[in-house]
């Protein structure tokens, strides 16, 4: 075997090595975004999957490409270990930049706001307005979105204030001095929400899915319970929020626009 070719072998090896190492390492932070930020159907609402994608796809290519290109066993030991420890402090740099772009853009509440429902994002939120939210919500959430409603407002001073902010494109579920507790706004979201079967006739070739939805979430031992729906407003899509209209919990989410 020629000494070109035993080079190639070699090189393919560590690059292999190096490959294998940073899918477990990608598999690892997959279970991170996808197990704790970006819930199901975060995942498609809030783009986190293309992110996500993006970040992976060049960390896991670049490391392995760069050592494919740099290992050489003829090279002295103490340089062939300074190419590779720049190799991988470079994978893991442009992994921890990645994954703080993921993290910054995670969704963190699923507001009620007047008659939809809206995913905020936490670079949505001003950090400045947290300590104006109540105490147990100043710290946002790691572990995939809670449910919160909107508040009434106090006066019509703050009402024209936060139409003028929500019409400069500031969304009002991201104002942290408007949140309060989901159970605070029940009787609000019963009373804007519309039957589920209103929603099948609006869309009569989705009706399959939007009952699978629904079955999937109750179960047989809860098929008689009454359904309604929302709209749900995400950072660039629209989807249809599924209720139990006796504890308006979210039971179901439907890929339709029902705005």
């Amino acid at each position: 075997m020629s000494a070109m070719s035993i080079s190639l072998k070699s090189r393919l090896s560590a690059a292999g090595i190096h490959l294998t190492i940073s899918l477990a390492v990608a598999a690892a932070a997959a279970w991170l975004v996808f197990g704790l930020w970006y819930p199901y159907p975060y995942r498609e609402i809030s783009g986190g999957r293309e992110l996500f994608f993006i970040v992976i796809a060049v960390d896991v290519i670049m490391g392995p490409l760069l050592t494919l290109t740099v290992f050489n066993r003829n090279k002295p030991v103490s340089e062939l270990r300074r190419d590779v420890s720049v190799i991988g402090l470079l994978q893991i740099a442009a992994l921890a930049y990645g994954l703080w772009t993921v993290s910054v853009a995670r969704p963190v509440h699923l507001v009620f706001e007047m008659d939809r429902f809206r995913v905020v994002h936490a670079i949505e939120v001003p950090e400045a307005e947290l300590d104006q939210a109540p105490p147990e919500l100043q710290r946002l959430p790691w572990t995939g979105p809670t449910l919160l409603a909107l508040r009434a407002f106090e006066n019509n001073k703050e009402r024209m204030d936060m139409t003028l902010v929500a019409l400069g494109g500031a969304p009002l579920g991201a104002r942290p001095r408007l949140w309060q507790d989901y159970e605070k706004g029940k009787l609000e979201i019963i009373a804007v929400a519309k039957p589920l079967s209103d929603l099948k006739i609006r869309f009569p070739a989705q009706a399959g899915l939007i009952d699978a939805a629904s079955r999937s979430a109750l179960g047989a031992s809860k098929s008689g319970t009454a359904l309604g729906y929302l709209p749900l407003a995400g950072r660039d899509q629209y989807w249809t929020a599924v209720l139990d209209l006796n504890t308006t919990e979210v039971i179901a989410f439907v890929p339709l626009d029902s705005f």
